[in-house]
């Protein structure tokens, strides 16, 4: 037995595992999956990781980010979907996984169960209450219309726009279908808010996110969050018009307004020239027979109106002149004694003899203080003076110059950096040597002291 046990044939654990993946792989090449997502998570790199699940078992699998760039939804925990790929094991773990090539919804049930979810989610949070719509312009200048640059719908929309109010249309060009449809009518719809009014790209007056009718898949982007809640906080009032009168998507619900269709949204948006301008003119033929009216009505009131004798008129203002006439000149007369008295006063303190004594008074004043003010300046001085020589001989006491002149030198380099140690210093080095009395150049010609015999450190 041990022989036999011996003889086995010993894997090393990398061809095992690279066994059992050929092995996984041959025996399920190609499969379909049914069941629960769970734990969905986009790497920086684009690929999708995900738990595949039911209420027994979870599988770990993995799509591609090209592969992913391709689904009509967008994946998400808690959806229903089916898997189609290839049962492989990952080596590096000792576990097996799907990878993904393709992913969809478990019928329609499952895309209206995970719709209604996002609909009541969106209701409690209040996205979708009366009061956050916004007010449509009545003669916008410029609109702005979020859609695919090809197809019908944009010329619809334009073409409805010139036949009934021709006004600026901007288009920002966007997918309307697949995973990357959502990111970009999001950030159009925040693009277009970003611009500022009188900027060089014109700010919309109205903004129209549109798209042509489809399938359920067809016709997700207009029901992922970042899309619903870009719509909700727009600044700018937004027409939903996607899919036919019959399709809905959560952007209608938050939108300030929903057209039936492309062309609806169009017919929404501006006037009919024509009816305006006929209009317009009736308010004003109207308005013009309203003025003749009032007019041929006070003419007849004025000749009917019983009018009040002059004299009667005035009575009362003139009886408010007399007696205001009565008073006037006593108060003049008042007036006239009370700046005479003023004028007097004023004179007698502008007499020579009270002008001499008032300069003769400040000019004393003034002696006295510029005699003191002088004091404090002397007296200043002086200090400032003391304390500037007791400066001086601290710093002549503290001074390396003293140092020089009981037979030190000061060692610098060229650069005149001080040179506190020998390590500093390589054979060749030139430094300056400052006694107290000059300096001089020097060279250093040995880089190591030998005690046996006195070295030649410097050389003039």
């Amino acid at each position: 037995m041990t022989n036999s046990k011996n003889n086995a044939y010993e894997f090393s654990v990398s061809e095992l595992a690279f066994s059992l993946k050929r092995m996984v792989e041959d025996a399920y090449g190609r499969v379909r999956v049914r069941g629960e997502l769970g734990r969905v998570t986009i790497a920086k790199s684009g690929h999708m990781y995900a738990d595949l699940k039911d209420d027994k078992a979870v599988i770990a699998s993995i799509m591609w980010k090209g592969n992913l760039s391709r689904l009509a939804i967008r994946p998400e925990e808690g959806m229903e979907v089916v898997a189609t790929g290839k049962l492989s094991t990952y080596p590096g773990r000792s576990q097996y996984q799907l990878i993904m090539d393709s992913l969809e919804p478990a019928g329609i049930g499952a895309l209206m169960a995970l719709l209604e979810k996002r609909k009541k989610m969106f209701m409690a949070e209040g996205l979708f209450d009366e009061k956050h719509k916004q007010e449509l312009p009545y003669l916008p200048r410029v609109i702005g219309v979020v859609t695919s640059p090809t197809g019908a719908v944009i010329r619809d929309i334009l073409h409805r726009i010139s036949d009934r109010f021709p006004v600026h249309v901007i288009v920002w060009p966007v997918l309307v279908q697949g995973e990357k449809a959502a990111e970009q009518i999001s950030q159009a719809i925040k693009g277009f808010n970003k611009l500022e009014i009188g900027g060089e790209i014109p700010r919309p007056d109205l903004l129209i996110v549109a798209r042509g009718g489809g399938s359920v898949e067809d016709l997700w982007c207009f029901n992922e969050e970042n899309v619903v809640r870009a719509a909700f906080a727009s600044k700018i009032p937004l027409i939903s018009a996607v899919g036919h009168e019959t399709d809905t998507t959560l952007i209608d619900y938050v939108s300030d307004a929903r057209a039936p269709t492309p062309t609806g949204a169009a017919e929404i948006s501006v006037p009919v020239r024509i009816d305006l301008i006929a209009t317009i003119d009736d308010y004003e033929t109207r308005l013009k027979h309203g003025l003749v009216r009032i007019m041929q009505k006070k003419q007849a009131d004025f000749k009917g109106a019983q009018l009040p004798k002059l004299e009667a008129v005035l009575s009362a203002p003139n009886q408010r002149f007399d007696r205001i006439s009565a008073r006037l000149l006593p108060a003049l007369e008042q007036n006239k004694h009370k700046h005479s008295s003023d004028f007097r006063a004023i004179a007698a303190r502008l007499r020579p003899e009270a002008l001499r004594l008032d300069i003769s008074r400040k000019s004393q004043s003034l002696e006295t203080g510029m005699r003191a003010a002088k004091r404090q300046i002397r007296h200043l001085l002086q200090r400032k003076s003391d304390r500037l020589k007791q400066a001086s001989q601290l710093l002549q006491a503290f001074s390396y110059q003293n140092v020089l002149e009981r037979g030190f030198v000061l060692i610098t380099d060229e650069q005149g950096k001080l040179l506190r140690s020998a390590k500093q210093l390589s054979e060749g080095d030139k430094v300056n040597i400052g006694f107290a009395d000059g300096k001089k150049p020097a060279i250093i010609k040995a880089d190591k002291y030998k005690p046996t015999k006195q070295a030649n450190l410097f050389d003039e």
